[in-house]
């Protein structure tokens, strides 16, 4: 959410934000935080929050980190100090943050990693660490604590985390290990697998997802909530989330263009600013326009939930599939990754 308010994203009808675990016991401190009455009050967020477990770090800072049953053991980039962080000081860290959704610890491997073995002890791991979270858990009347499916994209590892997961009769649960660079029919395969194994009536996490179009099929599929920096990141890059993609503000033809980022988005970005003013901005690396297109880029994602879950309400869902799939393919190439997530999801393909 960097360069906007919290005022910013209430008026964007954001109900939960997401902090990073391991981050924020390295700076400022998980007791400080919680001395200032828990993430909620310390960054002004009167809404719901979610911590991550601080496990993805093994996979982003993965040259820095020594994994082992006791925990994970972490070099500090910033300042290389040692931290090990195990289920137990995970779930101690998030009672002290004070998030409404925490997140079990995992052991999580790339999704594009080779070796089948590392895989198995990392599934068979994540459950065991799932008791030593919930047997540390100190608020479980406050904070919903999710388990995290992982079996990278092996269908059977998958099925075992799931049973697994399950038999512990979490609040919600998390799919996790995608989004690392996998091929996207594996991607599609996994989503589509453990949406439909996991519990009916408990959320189900697909985590690190932010791409438009994989929010609509993962909604198809079953999917529940979703988390990424992708609406931010790619706006500070000068890339708008526009209905038919990305739109990127850089490029010459928006040096004259007198519409806004999106003519259909009643943002405050939309309605005052055009592409032309902002693409000098973009080519100069004006921090103003990067708050204003995460501004926009926001907006279009919760219009697009919006949208989602009214669709699906209406009974209609298939048919706005559809038009968001023509909209991305107006030439009718619709990738086959694309063609199974409908296929799976028993919609037809656009005509």
């Amino acid at each position: 959410m960097k360069g906007l308010t919290s005022r910013q994203l209430q008026d964007l009808d954001c109900h939960v934000v997401l902090g990073n675990t391991y981050h924020l016991e390295n700076r400022p401190g998980s007791e400080l935080v919680a001395a200032m009455g828990g993430l909620h009050e310390f960054t002004a967020w009167p809404r719901g929050m979610l911590t991550d477990s601080g496990g993805f770090q093994m996979v982003s800072l993965l040259h820095l980190a020594d994994i082992s049953e006791e925990g994970v053991t972490f070099q500090s980039p910033t300042d290389g100090h040692r931290m090990l962080l195990t289920p137990e000081h995970s779930i101690q860290v998030q009672n002290r943050l004070g998030a409404d959704i925490i997140m079990a610890l995992d052991d999580v491997v790339p999704s594009t990693a080779a070796d089948p073995a590392r895989f198995e002890e990392a599934t068979h791991r994540t459950t065991r660490w799932i008791d030593r979270c919930i047997a540390a858990h100190s608020r479980p009347h406050e904070q919903n604590l999710f388990p995290i499916v992982q079996g990278g994209l092996d269908p059977r590892l998958r099925e075992v985390s799931m049973q697994g997961l399950i038999a512990r009769d979490a609040p919600g649960y998390a799919i996790g290990g995608l989004a690392g660079g996998e091929d996207k029919t594996s991607f599609i395969r996994v989503v589509s697998q453990c949406t439909a194994g996991l519990p009916m009536n408990k959320p189900k996490y697909v985590m690190g997802i932010g791409y438009p179009l994989d929010i609509i099929l993962c909604s198809a599929l079953g999917a529940d909530m979703y988390d990424s920096v992708y609406p931010t990141r790619t706006a500070r890059f000068g890339a708008a989330l526009v209905p038919e993609g990305v739109l990127r503000v850089k490029n010459q033809e928006c040096a004259t263009d007198l519409r806004p980022l999106d003519p259909t988005c009643e943002c405050m970005v939309c309605k005052r600013y055009t592409r032309a003013y902002l693409h000098p901005l973009v080519h100069r690396n004006i921090g103003f326009a990067s708050t204003l297109i995460s501004y926009h880029n926001i907006a279009y994602t919760q219009r697009l939930t919006r949208e989602i879950r009214a669709s699906i309400e209406r009974g209609n869902y298939g048919d706005y599939v559809r038009k968001a799939v023509a909209l991305h393919y107006p030439q009718g190439d619709v990738p086959e990754w694309v063609r199974l997530a409908l296929e799976l999801a028993e919609i037809d393909p656009p005509r």
